[in-house]
């Protein structure tokens, strides 16, 4: 890494320095920015630090009970967890009351992305999935069966068109519908005194049976370009165009139909980011900058043509008065910082220490963003002037205040007004499960999301109660009581604390994007539960997981929930363990296996490549989207089933070198891959899987980012060498 800068009694990294100085301090109306970056470092860090040393001393003393106490009650539990402070006293009932939050958080409910900021081409892509072509995304994917010759193939396939066109048009019947007969027969549409006139094959006029769903158009009144319509406060886009390829073999001339898809994205400075370093820090905040500015742009090679990529601009059509009406073009974008744990050597301190980088995170990104609040962009990002900051890995309320804290002064140093910045909260480790309504209360007047993961408040599950026992297979762990209760706990304490109709209850992602017919059966149980948003792996997974939000109306819903009482507690404490395992050895290899092969496919790219986010393939071959939450809970399992002897340490190891090779063949296309099964002693890869294995016991609250960061920095250093 290149030298340092010394800025009053700190120690700033060159390459982080020159990026603030050049890049973003100009124009921003900050003063005296290292001065008070250093002053705030100097008053926040030990209580950064004191906050880590809490969780340890309390997972110390958590497992210090249960070695001493095998057989116990759950009032005997609660009452330890009480004593030291791991379940707080309930604050008394209140509602949030967080102001100036955009539409799309509020009014709307729709899918939402999450990506790797450093990957400027994802995160162009994300951002401009606000709108997304329906027909686009059921051909191109199994959302339209191949049978009957409906094959996808190199060509255009007129008899899957035939399928796409049915599909879409029962859409517009189910969420549009006219008040005589079917968008299947509408052969023209026009609009006259405000309505939409649509001439079927027997002649017929129809108009939709609730016009007020008509909201715009394109072109003229007679022979519209486009239609735009609105259903759930969901924008949708009837292009109309009979010269087009797609529009000529349809009757209406009818060439897509666009939707409003991913109505928020989060750009992720977290788990789908490798950041080990000042540059890596430096490559993510440059991207969050060329975000807020509107001025990212990316290009790569698709076959012989290079594709370049830019932020799409608003939509601008005409409304029925025949005024301009004007839409996004742009998901609406939060930023996840990383949480309390980490350092980063990007600033050292007055002691030559490394600064905690979550403070790092959240001074530089709301800079950046306070461009936004300036109006000083190509584009807006919150029309209400907010900076949205999702902050994930707390546990408990105490480490909420502690962000509130931190907001406070980030707003005060860079001159924005108190609650400028708002706060998502990951509901992703235990102590914040069982203590939401405390942790929603800390941050009450700026919190505009709750969320569930299930992967990583699983890994904190299973290591949490190490010592209680060997845990369930992954597969079981879906059905256990206290991840069912922990979903619906999340939604009850959300809607009872007011998050209705103010911040977003979120859930969690569809992890297989090349699965898309599974995701339309399955994904629209989560607007069931409450969930006004919920995760998707892609784009095109946001356009067809939009079509949920057309049939449920989750504002409905939430209305309906509202009013259960229902007490989780006791389920979320019941332990997912296995008193007498009956497991064959087979079972347990099945298991070890699917662990371990996951593992290695994930941190093979990450180590070697830097590689955050990606498609991995599964033991199966399935295609999985992955960031490190998958780590976490899989390096975790085969930790518990070491430490309780359901597996040895020479069939961890065995298995460790059997999967590699099967991960190398798997990656074997990749021209940039590093083998690990070539010299497993040397591949900095393989011995960090390892690691998270078997240290993993011993990792700060089960996290893979102590290993995986001192293993990616050994492995820059060994490819610099060579």
């Amino acid at each position: 890494m290149s030298g340092y800068v010394r800025v009053g009694n700190m120690q700033v990294a060159s390459v982080l320095y020159e990026f603030i100085h050049s890049e973003v301090l100009p124009d921003s109306k900050v003063d005296n920015f290292w001065l008070q970056f250093e002053q705030l470092i100097k008053d926040l860090t030990p209580e950064n630090k004191a906050l880590l040393e809490q969780r340890k001393k309390m997972q110390q003393e958590i497992n210090s009970w249960h070695i001493a106490n095998s057989d116990f009650d759950m009032d005997q539990y609660k009452s330890f967890l009480q004593t030291i402070g791991y379940l707080e006293k309930e604050v008394e009932d209140f509602e949030i009351t967080t102001k100036n939050v955009d539409d799309e958080i509020t009014l709307q409910a729709g899918p939402q992305l999450v990506v790797p900021v450093n990957n400027p081409r994802y995160a162009i892509n994300a951002a401009n999935a606000r709108w997304g072509s329906l027909y686009d995304g059921l051909y191109g994917t199994d959302a339209i069966s191949e049978e009957d010759g409906c094959e996808r193939g190199d060509s255009f396939n007129p008899k899957r068109g035939e399928k796409v066109i049915a599909y879409g048009k029962q859409f517009l019947d189910q969420s549009f519908p006219l008040n005589i007969g079917s968008h299947k027969n509408v052969v023209k549409y026009s609009l006259f005194k405000g309505k939409l006139q649509a001439v079927l094959i027997n002649d017929q006029i129809a108009e939709l049976k609730d016009n007020s769903k008509l909201v715009g158009y394109l072109g003229s009144l007679d022979n519209p370009d486009s239609i735009v319509v609105k259903n759930n406060q969901l924008h949708v886009e009837i292009q109309i165009d009979d010269t087009d390829p797609i529009g000529m073999g349809d009757i209406a001339g009818v060439k897509d139909i666009v939707l409003e898809s991913a109505l928020t994205t989060i750009m992720d400075c977290e788990d789908s980011v490798a950041a080990v370093d000042a540059e890596d820090k430096v490559d993510v905040y440059r991207n969050w900058l060329g975000l807020i500015s509107g001025q990212l742009t990316t290009s790569f090679q698709k076959g012989n043509k290079e594709i370049n990529r830019t932020l799409h601009p608003d939509r601008v059509y005409t409304s029925l008065t025949g005024s301009t009406y004007t839409l996004p073009g742009r998901s609406l974008m939060l930023i996840r910082n990383v949480g309390h744990l980490m350092t980063s050597n990007a600033v050292l301190d007055e002691n030559g220490e490394e600064v905690p980088e979550g403070i790092l995170d959240g001074i530089i990104t709301s800079l950046i963003a306070k461009r936004d609040i300036l109006n000083s962009g190509i584009y807006i990002n919150s029309g209400k002037g907010s900076i949205y900051i999702v902050k994930p890995k707390m546990h408990g309320s105490r480490e909420v205040s502690f962000a509130n804290k931190l907001f406070n002064r980030i707003e005060d140093m860079l001159g924005l007004k108190r609650y400028t910045i708002k706060i998502g909260i990951m509901d992703e480790e235990r102590r914040t499960t069982l203590n939401l309504k405390n942790c929603i209360y800390e941050v009450k007047e700026r919190i505009v999301f709750i969320n569930t993961g299930f992967l990583d408040r699983t890994g904190d599950e299973i290591h949490t109660s190490m010592e209680v026992g060997p845990m369930y297979r992954k597969k079981d762990m879906k059905s256990s009581p206290w991840l069912q209760a922990y979903e619906k706990s999340n939604v009850a304490v959300g809607l009872a604390t007011g998050l209705k109709g103010r911040a977003q209850i979120g859930k969690g992602m569809w992890a297989m994007p090349d699965l898309m017919a599974d995701m339309l059966k399955q994904k629209v149980g989560q607007l069931h539960a409450g969930a006004n948003t919920a995760w998707v792996p892609s784009p095109t997974a946001a356009t067809l997981h939009v079509l949920h939000y057309h049939k449920v109306d989750v504002v409905m819903t939430q209305k309906k929930l509202v009013s259960q009482k229902t007490r989780y507690l006791n389920d979320i404490l019941t332990f997912p363990v296995i008193d007498q395992p009956s497991w064959s050895s087979e079972e347990i290899q099945e298991q070890l296996d699917n662990n371990i092969q996951g593992i290695l496919g994930y941190v093979v790219r990450w180590i070697n490549q830097g590689i955050g986010c990606s498609k991995v393939p599964d033991i199966d071959h399935v295609a999985l989207m992955e960031d490190r939450a998958t780590l976490r809970i899989s390096s975790q399992h085969v930790a518990n089933w070491l430490h309780h002897q359901i597996c040895s340490i020479e069939q961890v190891e065995e298995t460790l070198k059997r999967m590699a090779k099967i991960v190398d063949k798997q990656n074997a296309s990749d021209r940039n891959y590093i083998s690990m099964s070539n010299n497993y002693a040397d591949s900095v890869a393989f011995q960090a899987a390892s690691d998270l294995i078997f240290e993993g016991y011993h990792q700060p609250n089960g996290y893979t980012e102590p290993i995986l960061h001192r293993r990616r920095i050994e492995a820059k250093i060994q490819y610099i060498n060579n």
